[in-house]
């Protein structure tokens, strides 16, 4: 061959690998300008400058099967893939240029990844990872990441869902996460109004393997995170099946008990009083909360968990709790009017004020934060241990109910500790004045003596049993788990022998005064 054709050659080949060179080294580019991004803070065009890495990725030439691109906040891998995929595994304790500081992880992928792909369009594809270290481009104020680790994966242009054998993500962290609860979730784009999308929970189960890894099983590829949140310590997995029959059994006869009082009220030809019908809107609260209750579970399975359903049973449950802590802070109110001001209790619409407290202020509150904070309701997720030889296994069960801990301790504890603490003083300071009632007579009469046995029904009445929330740590958690869940879920029973006991003495003491009307009509 002659010097000009040797030149052409070698011509010919610097120019295809410096093209090579320039493919390669176009998703550094993209990856270098969300750097810059991250440094300066900036969060314009983050969904847009995502989507040309993720394209520049997919096209970029290298030699070999695999590529690996470094930046410090980010990690991008890029796989050419055939049809006789068996499966991968990734694991960064393997991987070379990860930096010591950062805390392992690790991907795998089934061998089903790609059948969907080359059924229809058989030809090599590419799958892509990308790693942020960083979770600004995946901000959520209502969130905190584990680690602050987004891993995603995308198989060529399409769309890889509903896998049978799921993607499995694995997130360790240098200390116990014991005290923490972690729910495995995916960036769902354009679920959020405020932000280019949300972090949802669809499609992934969480698994807890040892008290420092979260194991995400997903079906689908995507972007995923660990959420993490302040919660109370696991509960042992054994003690499930028999609180979860309390609560089945307890809220069933509750829910029939509430029913039948208000069917018995209705039916009445006369509808009772102001107190009567006081106790009756607790009942419908009550009931409401048991019905609502009994089906959280069911809706928060996997499958259905981020359905509109499960926020909307979640909130309706919500405003239920906050209508029955209302309606029992009103018949607190309503005890002392009775007790304290015996001759001077007419209010006027004193009912229809009380309705608009113990049910307006409750979905009031409700309404107002679904319009500010719409992902406030959901999947609740419940930690769960499993002691097994010397380790011991984490696992989670979810229902549907208020997600944002903020709003747990505020509108829940704290609305429900404010209830507790009137209605303790209220019925401590009625029992003393009754105490001094009868101190002042030198025989007891049957009134005191019925007055004192009324009281004391009172301490169910105005829900004292709910204060048990209070005393879940320590020696008290499992005592408080099984005397909260007795004593509350039958909460709606509790109220129908008070109110068949209050129809008794109604009904005695009319019979009563009747037969008094008879003898002196006789003896006239």
């Amino acid at each position: 061959m002659d010097p000009w054709g040797v030149f052409f050659l070698c011509l010919c080949f610097m120019t295809a690998q410096s093209e090579t060179m320039e493919a390669s080294q176009e998703p550094l580019h993209w990856m270098k300008k969300l750097e810059r991004m991250v440094r300066s803070r900036s969060s314009i065009s983050l969904p847009g400058l995502i989507r040309d890495l993720e394209c520049s990725l997919l096209n970029a030439s290298f030699g070999g099967s695999n590529l690996t691109l470094q930046t410090p906040n980010i990690q991008a891998l890029i796989f050419k893939l055939g049809c006789n995929f068996a499966g991968l595994s990734l694991n960064s304790t393997t991987m070379k240029r990860v930096p010591q500081a950062w805390v392992p992880h690790a991907m795998q992928f089934p061998a089903e990844l790609t059948q969907d792909a080359c059924r229809t369009r058989p030809r090599e594809l590419r799958l892509i990872c990308i790693y942020f270290f960083t979770d600004h481009f995946f901000q959520n104020t209502n969130s905190s990441l584990l680690n602050n680790y987004v891993l995603g994966a995308q198989l060529g242009r399409g769309h890889v869902n509903n896998l049978r054998d799921p993607v499995n993500i694995s997130f360790w962290h240098n200390r116990s996460l014991e005290g923490y609860t972690a729910t495995c979730v995916f960036w769902k784009e354009g679920a959020s109004k405020d932000y280019w999308g949300a972090w949802s929970s669809e499609g992934c189960r969480t698994e807890q393997p040892s008290p420092s890894q979260v194991l995400c099983r997903c079906n689908h590829l995507s972007y995923f995170a660990v959420l993490m949140q302040l919660s109370p310590a696991p509960i042992p997995e054994e003690l499930l099946a028999p609180l979860t029959y309390i609560s089945l059994v307890g809220c069933s006869i509750s829910m029939v008990a509430s029913l039948l009082t208000l069917l018995l009220h209705f039916q009445a030809r006369q509808q009772g009083d102001s107190i009567t019908r006081i106790h009756m809107n607790l009942h419908a609260s009550v009931l409401l909360l048991n019905v609502t209750f009994l089906l959280s579970p069911s809706l928060a399975l996997p499958s259905t968990s981020e359905t509109a359903a499960c926020k909307a049973l979640a909130a309706i449950m919500h405003f239920a709790l906050l209508s029955c802590l209302t309606w029992m802070a009103i018949e607190g109110f309503n005890l002392y009017l009775l007790l304290g001001r015996v001759y001077n209790i007419y209010i006027h619409r004193y009912l229809l004020k009380l309705c608009a407290v113990g049910w307006g202020v409750p979905a009031l509150l409700v309404l107002l934060l679904l319009v500010t904070q719409h992902s406030v309701y959901g999947p609740h997720t419940i930690p769960l241990s499993n002691s097994q030889g010397n380790d011991t296994a984490f696992r989670n069960v979810s229902i549907c109910w208020v997600r944002d801990p903020w709003v747990h301790n505020i509108l829940v504890m704290g609305y429900g500790g404010l209830t507790s603490v009137f209605n303790l003083v209220v019925l401590v300071w009625a029992l003393r004045l009754l105490h001094q009632l009868r101190a002042r007579e030198e025989v007891q009469s049957p009134r005191a003596c019925r007055d004192s046995v009324t009281v004391l029904g009172l301490t169910m009445l105005l829900g004292t049993t709910w204060a048990l929330a209070f005393f879940s740590f320590g020696v008290f958690l499992l005592p408080q788990l099984f005397l909260f869940t007795t004593f509350n879920s039958l909460y709606g029973f509790f109220l129908f022998l008070w109110f068949c006991s209050q129809r008794y003495h109604a009904e005695a003491e009319a019979e009563a005064e009747m037969e008094a009307f008879s003898s002196s009509q006789t003896m006239k």
